[in-house]
């Protein structure tokens, strides 16, 4: 501080010698060796990595893949239909069309602060109109025009504040910073909109397939009953048995019916999310569920890189550490240099000449002597507010940790009861087989048929549910690695 002390001193005994090239002079050699900054060294707030997910064991490292469009991680799942989607959403999602105008906002401001490093050039022109009474109770104005006189100015300024303390400097760097907290946003923001989308959309090809499978049943139900019907009329079977085939069919076709406003929410989920009314929007039916992809998982140490929540999580730290130097600045004085010229006249006719010409320059050196502790307030808020970013960043860290690491176990334990599922429902399968021989060879009764056909349905249903469970937690789980593994392609989409 004893050299920044010299420079300031040798500075203003140039600029109290009178001439303006010394004073210019003078003024660039403040500027150019004014080189320190108040706010506090940054260093990446201290986080615990650990080493590897504890629910990653089974899963396959994450390596990068040439067969997937940087960023496109949709693109995993094989559907054609969902990747078009997906590109409209990008091109009308009114969530992301938010956050891209707060960042043209925080890119505007960054350009304003960078402005105020360099000088300001003002150029004046005015015409004043005066006049004076002469003291005298018998002469007015309006009978004596000789009071009133024209004045005519036109006058340039420069005026440049000098950065001593850095002041300018941390405003600069603390906008950047919130500039790519908001880039981060943005990118955050766009991830979270298409995993909804995704989600949406593969829970809704599900329910394609459960309308199918419903459709199917309801026939076969109708078929049996009919059956029953024509047995009670021939005096075969009993009225019992026509009431619990239509109780059965009854109940599915309810069943049927339900999915269809499930089906429709999901469509105008999809249609909001790309920027349409849900009135302009039909996405019609498809035979195909997109299969569940194999995920290869991160290391943890990169999921820092990768995640857009955590990378504007630190940025706002960034942010609030050159805040810190703005406010302890405040404690030093403000030096700024000005000057000004140009032309006053009386006459319009011979305004602009020489005899009229006017000039000044000089420095301004400001500091405020007391405030009743405001400064020591504001550096002690600024501080805060940086302890506040430090603990919101880690926590955003242990939160990224967290999602990870409940998707990895959801998927496992979907994985290992999908086996299962799929082995009941074999199992149903074969007990409606022999069932429904054993009633058609008149051995049980259709009470006995109907049962083991609620087992087998309610069996084919749970296996559909369970599919789109583990297809909406790969979506998150994705979603959570920072959409996808391939660091180069996270970056892409920032």
């Amino acid at each position: 501080m004893n050299f920044a002390h010299t420079r300031i001193h040798r500075a203003l005994k140039l600029l109290t010698q009178g001439r303006g090239s010394r004073l210019l002079g003078a003024g660039l050699c403040v500027a150019m060796l004014s080189a320190c900054t108040l706010s506090p060294d940054y260093q990446r707030p201290e986080l615990s990595t650990p080493a590897q997910f504890k629910q990653a064991e089974g899963w396959t490292q994450a390596n990068p893949s040439d067969a997937i469009a940087r960023g496109a991680w949709w693109e995993i799942y094989g559907d054609a239909q969902l990747n078009g989607l997906i590109e409209e959403l990008n091109r009308s999602n009114q969530t992301v069309a938010q956050y891209e105008a707060q960042y043209r906002q925080a890119q505007a401001l960054v350009r304003s602060s960078r402005s105020a490093l360099f000088p300001s050039l003002d150029l004046t022109t005015s015409k004043n109109r005066s006049a004076q009474g002469t003291g005298s109770s018998s002469s007015s104005l309006s009978n004596n025009s000789s009071g009133i006189r024209n004045t005519y100015n036109a006058q340039l300024g420069v005026s440049w504040e000098i950065d001593l303390w850095g002041k300018l400097r941390d405003t600069l760097d603390a906008n950047e910073a919130s500039a790519q907290a908001s880039l981060a946003d943005m990118a955050a923001i766009r991830l979270s909109q298409q995993s909804e989308l995704v989600q949406n959309y593969l829970q809704l090809r599900v329910i394609d397939e459960q309308k199918r499978l419903l459709e199917a049943t309801v026939a076969a139900y109708e078929r049996s009953l009919k059956m029953n019907e024509n047995q009670y009329r021939a005096g075969v079977a009993g009225p019992d048995a026509v009431a619990q085939a239509r109780t059965q069919l009854k109940t599915t076709q309810a069943d049927l019916i339900d999915l269809a406003w499930q089906r429709a929410q999901y469509e105008n989920a999809i249609a909001v999310l790309m920027g349409k009314a849900p009135a302009d929007f039909a996405l019609a039916a498809s035979n195909d569920i997109p299969a569940l992809p194999q995920i290869p998982v991160t290391l943890p140490s990169q999921l820092l890189e990768r995640r857009p929540d955590i990378a504007s999580a630190e940025r706002k730290v960034m942010a609030a550490n050159s805040n810190i130097g703005v406010s302890r600045a405040a404690y030093f004085p403000d030096l700024s240099l000005s000057m000004s010229g140009g032309y006053s006249s009386s006459s319009f006719k011979n305004w602009i000449e020489l005899p009229n010409r006017y000039w000044s320059v000089g420095p301004q050196l400001a500091l405020n002597l007391f405030d009743a502790g405001k400064r020591s307030a504001e550096v002690d808020r600024t501080e805060a507010v940086y302890d506040q970013t430090v603990a919101q960043y880690r926590q955003t860290v242990l939160d990224g940790f967290k999602e990870v690491e409940n998707y990895l176990v959801q998927l496992k334990v979907y994985g290992d009861e999908a086996v299962v599922r799929q082995e009941a429902l074999e199992a149903a399968r074969e007990s409606l087989r022999l069932t429904e021989n054993q009633y058609k060879a008149g051995l049980i009764g259709y009470l006995d048929v109907v049962n083991v056909q609620t087992t087998a349905l309610s069996n084919e249903r749970s296996v559909l549910t369970l599919l789109q469970g583990r297809l909406v937690a790969s979506v998150q789980l994705i979603a959570a690695l920072g959409g996808g593994w391939d660091n180069q392609a996270a970056l892409a989409e920032q």
